[in-house]
């Protein structure tokens, strides 16, 4: 038996990174062996070699046989068990080892046994065992050797690819969880370094699109991208029944076809508590009863429960114990960290007992809807008074040991009624919802014996009122403005829902996710609702940020500008305006006066509101040319023959246009920034200014000097230099003869000296 396993989907089309749909790891050796014993007992694999992906499920499957009689007993099969390990003497079972908590099944039946496991991990690679004991004496037996099982981790090709934490998660309705994946992509492609431009978890498609979860209706206000560093978690809080789901991780690339996305995801089941009693007749006592508490999938482990009797904790941690209740008893469970979030209360005996049962623990309601909040209930004696309150209430009106009926509160008057269509069912009905009813409410009886306290929570309301918001200005345009409005709200109603917009009254059929891209103009009505919820939408006159500039055309250096950064259909909000990091104070109207404009104020101004939206506006300050300089190539005195350049630059706005002038000579010698002379002659000696002229005015340069020496007035200066040099050597050379001649008269004189004091010394 192979195992077909599905990885990664790959999204890319270009031909550096060509990749066919979706690709099949079908990693797997085949080998039937039958481990046979004697006399009859056998266990035979179906495959002894299996590789298999991280993530997924695989099925180990063996079939055993045995003697029906031994020694004229009939055989039974006492005990059926896979093992991977010894404790002891001891085959450890793997359904009771703490790593494959939630994720093995054993499927046995008439000699026939199957292991699951489920959401692999790489740590699961190992030999795995059947092993079978029967009523007789010695009648065990172990297939040895075993099954291999080599997990391996899901790789895209080409370095892409998305491994996900866990592939299987179950979660309880009202919790919160964390779906995370991680994922790789080759650094660069045809030499392009690669940059993620989208990343985004979804469920479903709509056409050839991928929704975001956080655009969906049923979504809002429970979703959170928490992403960085090829690592990216969806976090989903107070979880519905309805998220249940598969979760798949998609992002898109800078590279044309690069995008990928990680199939199959992470299956999502969502879960509520059940709390069980089983009878354990026939017994000599009615009310011991065996309670245990149940859920749709397997939790992940370890975990410990917490057991409410009559609403009051009980010293239980177990997920199912046996005890004496009283008939009037009833008991509920939740996971030990998750209190908040226990099952409903059930009767221990099948009569009634006193308990109330909310039908929802939570609900989101929109501002100005009306809202039902239901529970059940039992009491084992005629109740003397019911009603409905809310702890916060009772607690601002300093009445939190003394619960008050909600129609007695004037916060609700008006507001509140309390329906029993049927006998043991009681709903709160409030209608045209404030912010300020969003609390916790619970249902409270009263009877001559019994007084129902509230220790478990009750139904948690949250009222929200739908938000349009700006996130994002595309582009402005001369009369309208491209943008992306949200939707937002703090909760969504339950059920599948879709966002519906209306612009100036009209619905847009299109639109269906939480964002709206479109082309506005100032003061356009916009408004979003939930589907199903029209009558409740949101109003938004659209506040998008405007700058101007007056007078409107060409700007010119020493005039007076007004600049407008205002907010449309807002005059009075509060907006700032800069210039590069420099914020430029507005009057209460948002204006701000240049009295004489100048050439440093050209440049770019940035309208932006409270919300940090922005918008921005180029100045363009037109000027006469500034003083012009003129720069020479090479400098100084010119050889006749050589060549040389003059360079003129000034400051224009527009830009300058140039004319070459000799002074004393009223015709342009030349046009253009620069002015060459590519053979210099002795008439080319004198003086060059240049002129910059623009629409707005004119400006000469200074004046600059040109020398040109011909050949022959080379040589004559080389005549003169050599002389020059030749008349200062002639005294330097004068000076050092002397000294030289004087020299040795000098030691004559001394050796004279010399021989007269020997003369006398010999005397």
């Amino acid at each position: 038996m192979c195992l077909n396993l599905s990885a990664a989907t790959a999204e890319r089309r270009t031909p550096a990174m060509r990749l066919k749909g979706a690709q099949a790891a079908i990693i797997c050796l085949l080998t039937l062996s039958a481990v046979q014993g004697q006399d009859g007992w056998s266990v035979t694999y179906t495959s002894t070699q299996i590789c298999a992906l991280k993530g997924s499920t695989v099925d180990i499957h063996c079939t055993y046989t045995y003697p029906s009689r031994v020694n004229g007993n009939v055989t039974v099969v006492e005990k059926a068990v896979w093992f991977t390990k010894m404790k002891g003497d001891e085959h450890v079972d793997v359904g009771t080892e703490a790593e494959f908590a939630g994720r093995v099944q054993y499927q046995c039946d008439n000699k026939d046994c199957t292991l699951r496991i489920t959401d692999l991990r790489e740590s699961d690679s190992a030999e795995y065992k059947f092993r079978f004991v029967t009523n007789q004496p010695g009648g065990k037996y172990s297939g040895s050797p075993g099954v291999t099982l080599s997990v391996t981790a899901v790789q895209g090709q080409d370095g892409w690819s998305v491994t996900y934490t866990s592939t299987q998660i179950c979660a309880l309705k009202g919790s919160t969880v964390d779906i995370r994946c991680t994922y790789t992509y080759p650094s660069r492609v045809n030499g392009n370094v690669t940059v993620v431009e989208k990343a985004l978890w979804f469920t479903k498609m709509k056409g050839d699109e991928h929704v975001d979860v956080r655009t969906e209706a049923e979504f809002a206000g429970r979703v959170q991208y928490h992403c960085d560093n090829k690592d990216c978690t969806l976090r989903i809080t107070d979880l519905r029944e309805s998220d249940s789901a598969e979760y798949t991780f998609r992002f898109v690339t800078n590279h044309p076809g690069g995008k990928y996305a990680g199939s199959p995801g992470v299956t999502l089941s969502v879960t509520v508590l059940q709390a069980q009693v089983i009878k354990t007749w026939p017994t000599l006592y009615p009310t011991w009863k065996k309670v245990t508490c149940q859920s749709g999938c397997r939790l992940p482990d370890p975990h410990s429960y917490v057991w409410y009797q009559n609403e009051v904790n009980i010293d239980r941690k177990e997920s199912s114990f046996e005890k004496y209740f009283g008939y009037t008893d009833s008991i509920s469970c939740a996971v030990k960290g998750y209190e908040k979030l226990p099952s409903p209360s059930v009767c221990v005996d099948d009569q009634t007992c006193n308990r109330v049962s909310y039908t929802s623990r939570s609900i989101c309601a929109l501002k100005g809807s009306s809202v039902d909040i239901s529970c059940i209930y039992s009491h084992t004696h005629p109740a003397v008074s019911k009603f409905w309150f809310s702890p916060e209430r009772s607690h601002q009106q300093q009445h939190r040991s003394h619960p008050e009926d909600l129609r007695k509160d004037s916060h609700y008057a008006g507001r509140v009624e309390v329906i029993e269509t049927e006998r043991g069912r009681s709903t709160l009905r409030i209608r045209d919802l404030t912010e300020r009813d969003s609390a916790e409410y619970h249902f409270k009886f009263k009877t001559q014996s019994v007084e129902w306290k509230r220790s478990l929570p009750g139904t948690t309301l949250t009222v929200t009122a739908l938000q349009v918001k700006v996130s994002r200005i595309i582009s402005v345009h001369q009369t309208q403005t491209e943008a992306e409005l949200k939707c937002e709200s703090s909760c969504s109603p339950a059920g599948r829902l879709s966002y519906v917009w209306f612009k100036n009254g009209q619905k847009n059929t299109t639109q269906q996710t939480s964002a709206y891209t479109d082309y506005f103009n100032p003061g356009d009505n916009i408004s979003c609702a939930f589907s199903g919820y029209e009558d409740y939408r949101s109003v938004h006159v659209l506040k998008l940020p405007s700058v101007s500039v007056s007078p409107s055309g060409e700007i010119v250096e020493g005039s007076s500008v007004t600049l407008m950064c205002r907010t449309h259909a807002d005059p009075a909000a509060k907006n700032t305006l800069y210039k590069g990091n420099q914020i430029l104070p507005l009057t209460p109207e948002g204006i701000y006066n240049f009295t004489s404009i100048s050439s440093e104020d050209r440049g770019i101004y940035e309208c932006k509101t409270e919300d940090q939206l922005s918008v921005s506006l180029f100045i363009d300050v037109q000027y006469a040319p500034k003083l012009p300089s003129v720069s020479v190539s090479p400098s100084g005195e010119l050889v006749e023959g050589s060549s040389v350049t003059l360079t003129c630059s000034s400051d224009a706005n527009p830009a300058a246009n140039y004319t070459w002038y000799k002074e004393d000579d009223n015709s342009a010698k030349a046009s253009g920034q620069n002015f060459i002379i590519t053979d210099v002659r002795p008439e080319h000696s004198g003086s060059y200014y240049c002129e910059a002229q623009n629409t707005r005015g004119r400006h000469n340069s200074t004046s600059h000097h040109l020398t040109v020496v011909t050949g022959k007035s080379i040589i004559v200066q080389n005549i003169i230099r050599l002389t020059s040099v030749v008349l200062m050597l002639i005294p330097l050379l004068l000076v050092i003869l002397w000294m030289r001649k004087k020299k040795p008269l000098s030691s004559t004189a001394e050796s004279n000296e010399l021989m007269e004091t020997m003369e006398v010394r010999v005397r």
